[in-house]
């Protein structure tokens, strides 16, 4: 019989906020799998580093962050076919993915490469959205509020067009497009409204109002809270 393909969610940086069954999973995993960031250290294998055990086989699939996508097209192929070796002969394996694995998240490229082949279960996470309201003791939305999560890497006037008929929005992956999204801001008069969390939950996480900020580029995992 082939093993179990687990796509774990471990949270925003906090090793706290993982689930009880993501835990449950991870310490008890044979094989673990993630991603490693142009051949670095990855987040979600730091997130999940205290309850990995020391004898547990790992898959680190090198992905080169570039704006061209096919070599993270052949990043994942290659990351699928070590899971799918593992997994043809019985083992079951557990791959990390930074918050929720089908929010915005590396696994789901694994999963349409393996899905159809192997039994998979999918095991949800707290997403950098919900963590950043939550330090920031900010209400993201309430009755008949809308709230929209928009990826910075949309073009200007699309981003424009989605903040014009929000009540909030949560706008993900700032980093080098910060100064775009500070620029959208100010011209709809909502820089004042504006907070940025970089790296939410982690140790070094950092807090600053949107107007304060002077550089155009912040780490790629920053999320600008807007309430309209």
């Amino acid at each position: 019989m082939s093993g179990i393909l687990y796509g774990v969610g471990v949270g925003p940086g906090d090793p706290e906020l993982m689930t009880v069954k993501a835990w449950r999973l991870i310490s008890t995993a044979r094989v673990v799998a993630y991603l490693a960031a142009n051949g670095s250290d990855s987040t979600a294998r730091s997130i999940a580093a205290p309850f990995i055990a020391e004898d547990a086989a790992e898959i680190a699939i090198d992905m080169p962050m570039r704006v061209e996508r096919e070599p993270a097209q052949a990043a994942y192929d290659a990351g699928a076919a070590q899971i799918a070796e593992r997994l043809s002969r019985g083992e079951d394996v557990v791959m990390l993915c930074e918050g929720d694995p089908f929010f915005y998240g590396s696994f789901m490229y694994v999963f349409e490469r393996l899905a159809a082949r192997f039994k998979t279960v999918v095991v949800p996470g707290v997403t950098s959205v919900t963590a950043s309201a939550a330090e920031l003791a900010t209400p993201l939305c309430a009755r008949d509020d809308v709230l929209k999560v928009l990826p910075a890497t949309l073009p200007i006037d699309r981003l424009r067009e989605e903040l014009l008929t929000a009540q909030s929005a949560a706008i993900i992956k700032a980093g080098r497009h910060f100064g775009k999204v500070k620029q959208v801001l100010g011209a709809l008069d909502l820089i004042t409204r504006a907070t940025a969390i970089s790296k939410a939950t982690h140790q070094d996480q950092l807090i600053r109002k949107v107007a304060d900020i002077a550089e155009d580029s912040l780490p790629y995992f920053t999320t600008i809270i807007v309430k309209v």
